[in-house]
């Protein structure tokens, strides 16, 4: 395997802080790199030093190739994309149709992140760009860049805005349709499921340092503990070796000879060599209220978006019952109305029908995706936020102050008394989950709650779930939270109904294929249009009057079938043109075997494009 790129003593200063201190390390081809650690420890920076994009202040980076070598393409946090530009050039550049339509990998990367191979989901390939939500405008500068496909594909943060339906297609696609030579591929992530469906190597950045371990989440964290574990060991060995020295030295002014000043250079370099305090983030267990065996009623509810002809339902005449005690994990497509289920509960969204019943000793609290719930608070400290909901709080038999608090938050002294409004979207979700939990409700709701968390907070935020003794209800697109800290998950598929799972995720997931394919199969039921309009819509297609009249379910699998079958001699086409572009540079010089190696490839290339033809017939029918 062949090294993409190096990176050789490198360090980078900000301030006081050293982001990246003697870093060395490497991407071989057909890696497959998570990137973890907190918030601002430098796993961002790292990146954009790969990238060429940040200037390192020492070091060496080498590249494969040197200066005019790989391609390497970067998602960052904040998309480039022209307002002025359709989703086709967005996404597909100035590549030809039958370029991309005939590419299995192109049309998977518009199905997966899109909606289709016409970009359904996002209003199709020639609506613009600039009025897409933020959420739209990161998937279209994902898929663009998996499009271009470059050597080195470097993704800071590319799960947010996927749902989980999206979170396991991206995995599966890096997995199964990047890897081949050439290629490697690093993605920051706090995704814990998918880590540990894309990666092959795990690096963690901390303290401007970067350890890599082999694997993907759980192996890190395996490896991890066995690390600690060592650690351990020689921090106990350490310790008695301490206080024996220190013993000695507080036993009174030894006479200045050579052995005594030997004996205190040995306890210095034993207290030098001790690694500094981590700054852990410990999410506590608050008190919470006693709760009644009434919490909350939905009966009969609907809730409609929209004026006509254009409402939509969300909630189509839904009754559910939470119980005490409850724990409900809620999973479901972009727009289906899961924030608006949490807010019809909560009595934020008033029921076009239907009536919510609360129980009396009911105290919620909902944590929403966005945090304006601190815009008031921008210009006051750390400190004086935590204080303003309460001053003490009990914690297990101990009462402390809203500053040991903070401190054990992960705000130590000098970020208590920072300004709200300076803090990153990691530390302010923070805050917003402390002033909550402080408030010691008994029923908590939780939207999209893992949103800019670092996998450290992530771990605290469901050691507190864990022994959550109020009921709770979450909506998010992180399986591993799901799955550890929900005893029952609901679906909604956007047909306005919640559905139970049973099979949890995975039956999600199988409901969600299953929902495609007969979106798929309706659209590709045959219609009975009048004589003219089928004539001229067929003639539009491109294909014969007939097919588009009589085309039958067992017609639109054979067609089905053929594009699978095509798909596959395309892929094989494909690589033999690539290999005889290779033998003709190699064959440059002999006129004659250039000549021979010519023909073959005119050959392939007819080839190619009789079976791009045949695709083109064969997905008129499928639809």
């Amino acid at each position: 395997m062949a090294n993409l790129i190096s990176l050789e003593r490198v360090s980078l200063v900000f301030g006081t802080s050293h982001v990246l201190d003697d870093v060395s390390l490497g991407i071989l081809t057909g890696d497959r790199i998570g990137v973890v650690g907190v918030n601002g420890g430098g796993k961002s920076t790292l990146l954009r030093v790969m990238a060429g994009l940040q200037e390192a202040d020492s070091g060496r980076i080498t590249k494969q190739g040197g200066a005019y070598g790989i391609r390497i393409g970067m998602l960052a946090q904040e998309d480039a994309l022209d307002p002025e530009w359709t989703i086709r050039e967005a996404v597909l550049g100035d590549l030809p149709e039958h370029v991309w339509a005939g590419d299995p990998r192109i049309r998977d990367v518009l199905t997966g992140l899109l909606g289709g191979i016409e970009a359904q989901n996002v209003g199709g390939l020639d609506s613009r760009v600039g009025p897409k939500s933020g959420g739209e405008r990161r998937r279209l500068a994902l898929a663009r860049l998996l499009v271009s496909d470059p050597e080195l594909l470097l993704l800071d943060e590319p799960t947010n805005h996927l749902d989980v339906e999206g979170v396991a297609w991206l995995a599966d696609h890096l997995a199964t349709k990047r890897p081949r030579p050439g290629n490697a591929t690093v993605a920051i992530t706090h995704d814990r499921w998918f880590l540990d469906a894309y990666a092959t190597n795990t690096w963690e950045v901390e303290g401007g340092k970067v350890s890599a371990f082999e694997g993907g989440y759980a192996a890190y964290v395996l490896a991890k503990a066995e690390r600690d574990r060592l650690a351990g060991v020689v921090a106990d060995r350490r310790s008695n070796l301490m206080r024996k020295e220190l013993a000695w030295l507080r036993r009174g002014a030894p006479a200045r000879t050579s052995k005594p000043k030997f004996r205190i250079d040995a306890a210095n370099a034993l207290i030098a060599d001790e690694p500094a305090p981590r700054n852990s983030v410990e999410l506590a267990s608050f008190a919470s209220r006693r709760l009644g065996k009434d919490v909350l009623d939905l009966e009969d509810a609907t809730v409609s978006v929209g004026e006509p002809p254009l409402e939509r339902r969300l909630l189509d005449h839904v009754t559910w019952r939470l119980a005490p005690g409850e724990r409900i994990g809620i999973v479901g497509v972009n727009g289906a109305g899961k924030s608006t289920l949490l807010r019809a509960l909560t009595g934020e969204v008033p029921l076009d029908a239907g009536r919510r019943k609360i129980g009396k000793t009911v105290a919620i609290a909902h944590l929403t995706q966005e945090v304006r719930e601190l815009e008031r608070f921008e210009q006051w400290r750390v400190i004086e936020a935590i204080e303003d909901v309460k001053q003490w709080t009990t914690l297990g038999d101990k009462e402390i102050s809203a500053s040991q608090l903070a401190t054990r938050l992960g705000f130590p002294g000098g970020r208590q008394q920072s300004r709200v409004g300076d803090l990153s979207g990691g530390e302010r979700r923070r805050l917003q989950l402390t002033r909550l939990l402080l408030t010691e409700p008994n029923v908590l709701i939780l939207d999209e709650p893992t949103n800019d968390l670092d996998i450290e907070t992530l771990t605290s935020l469901e050691d507190v779930l864990d022994g959550w003794a109020g009921t709770l209800v979450v909506v998010s697109h992180d399986r591993y939270l799901l799955e550890r800290v929900a005893d029952k998950q609901l679906a909604l598929l956007g047909d306005g109904k919640v559905r139970e799972l049973p099979g949890g995720v995975e039956e999600y997931l199988r409901l969600r294929t299953a929902d495609i394919a007969a979106q798929v199969a309706r659209a590709a039921a045959p219609s009975v249009p009048s004589g003219g309009a089928a004539a001229a819509s067929s003639s539009a297609a491109g294909i014969p009057p007939q097919a588009a009249v009589t085309a039958s379910p067992a017609e639109v699998r054979e067609a089905r079938k053929s594009m699978a079958r095509i798909e596959k001699q395309l892929s094989r086409l494909q690589d033999r043109e690539e290999r005889l572009h290779g033998d003709m540079a190699e064959k440059a010089t002999d006129p004659a075997a250039l000549a021979d190696l010519n023909a073959k490839l005119q050959a392939v290339v007819i080839e190619r494009e009789e079976l791009e033809l045949e695709w083109l017939e064969a997905a008129e029918i499928v639809g």
